[in-house]
């Protein structure tokens, strides 16, 4: 009988500390385990996304933003795929794109413009030509305007660098600049904008374009639109739009953002954020 009372008395004592270790370690689990939350897209956009990340990181230790880029095409398609919570994307979502979230999630896609940018043409710090007209630009990348001397340079061959068609930047330049019309052959297409302006700045003859963040060792070209003279994409023309490729920069999920995700967009969105924005180069939404 003693010998039972002792044996049924470890029982309930083995149970008790089962139970007391098995609170510590979900204490402790939850404690340090982080919500994360994916971000992708944009190339354009993920020199911001991760200062962003990093910046609310420090401020929110329980919370890991997880940065990647791959173009706003491979964002939007995650977003669509259920496979990242935030698309980063330097262009609108196309309606067709719309369709398939709400298809297959059940509501409207949500949009935030986060910030704005001008697509800043490159050319080599050696290169004399100052400014062109978006007319000059669209003829040199549909290939009818081959040499420098033709819009006011050097008499030697126009080599043109672009982005890859997942890109929203090469979208962006595609309608606006191209009205829709093919890329020259010769384009020598390159992924990301670091890229291109790696390359321009090592070829005297290269000509590229992309984000104003990027615009670092190579020559910013002014752009004149078809009305009015050629101006720089600095940031008072950008937000006044007197620059002619000026655009917004967005971020999208899939329905209305909750808890975490909200509180990061929020504080994008905030004084803060939009400081992030300025100091990356890029310029911020203002009033």
């Amino acid at each position: 009988m003693k010998g039972l009372l002792m044996k049924s008395t470890l029982i309930v004592l083995s149970a008790l500390l089962a139970v007391g270790c098995g609170d510590g370690v979900k204490k402790k689990d939850k404690k340090d385990k982080k919500h994360v939350i994916t971000q992708k897209g944009s190339d354009t956009m993920v020199l911001l996304a991760q200062a962003w990340a990093e910046k609310f990181g420090a401020a929110h230790p329980n919370i890991q933003i997880q940065v990647s880029g791959g173009g706003s095409g491979t964002g939007i398609s995650a977003l669509i795929n259920g496979t990242t919570d935030i698309c980063n994307a330097s262009r609108p979502m196309k309606e067709s794109e719309r369709e398939q979230i709400k298809q297959k999630f059940g509501n409207d896609v949500v949009e935030f413009p986060v910030a704005k940018d001008g697509i800043t043409v490159y050319v080599n710090q050696g290169n004399k030509v100052d400014s062109l007209t978006l007319a000059q630009l669209r003829d040199i990348y549909l290939g009818k305007v081959t040499n420098w001397k033709d819009v006011g340079g050097a008499d030697a061959p126009i080599i043109l660098y672009g982005r890859e068609n997942s890109s929203g930047t090469y979208e962006f330049f595609k309608e606006h600049v191209l009205a829709k019309a093919d890329f020259a052959p010769v384009t020598q297409t390159l992924s990301g904008t670091a890229a291109i302006v790696n390359a321009v700045g090592k070829d005297g003859n290269g000509i590229g374009y992309g984000g104003a963040a990027f615009a670092s060792g190579i020559k910013e070209v002014k752009i004149a639109g078809e009305s009015g003279g050629a101006v720089a994409p600095t940031e008072a023309n950008v937000l006044s739009g007197a620059y002619p490729l000026s655009r917004f920069l967005y971020i999208y999920v899939r329905q209305q953002p909750t808890g975490d995700t909200k509180a990061y967009i929020d504080w994008i969105l905030s004084a803060e954020g939009q400081g992030v924005v300025k100091e990356i180069g890029y310029f911020p939404l203002g009033k």
